[in-house]
């Protein structure tokens, strides 16, 4: 799943009508790993990020997402409560306690910034 412009006008949105369906059980991914939709549930966008990667033209795939999601649970594996983490000329701060992404940078943002508030950083 890309998320882009246009597809739909936010990610909320996505995220709203896939909460809205009926839970249905999937079958594991191969070798006992997460499937995509359960790593969909654990990462959250506030409405600050939705707007964030919407404004700043962030498009994240599948492979992005997950490796995302894997640098939320590095940080919360050491016991980092607000995380800077850092993936392919972008930074995102998570939320790593309500697995929400709070904010996400471009790579024209990340120069020159000083990140506060965090206790942790993650490169992924």
């Amino acid at each position: 799943m890309n998320i882009t412009n246009g597809t739909f006008p936010s990610i909320e949105q996505v995220s709203d009508s896939f909460h809205k369906r009926p839970h249905k059980p999937e079958a594991a991914a191969p070798g006992g790993e997460k499937s995509f939709t359960e790593v969909f549930e654990e990462l959250k966008f506030s409405k600050h990020a939705s707007s964030r990667l919407q404004d700043r033209n962030i498009e994240l795939s599948d492979s992005q997402i997950d490796r995302l999601n894997a640098g939320m649970h590095k940080a919360n594996e050491k016991g980092i409560n607000e995380s800077l983490v850092l993936m392919d000329q972008m930074a995102f701060i998570v939320n790593v306690k309500n697995s929400t992404v709070i904010t996400a940078l471009n790579e024209q943002e990340i120069r020159d910034n000083v990140f506060t508030n965090i206790d942790g950083a993650v490169i992924v």
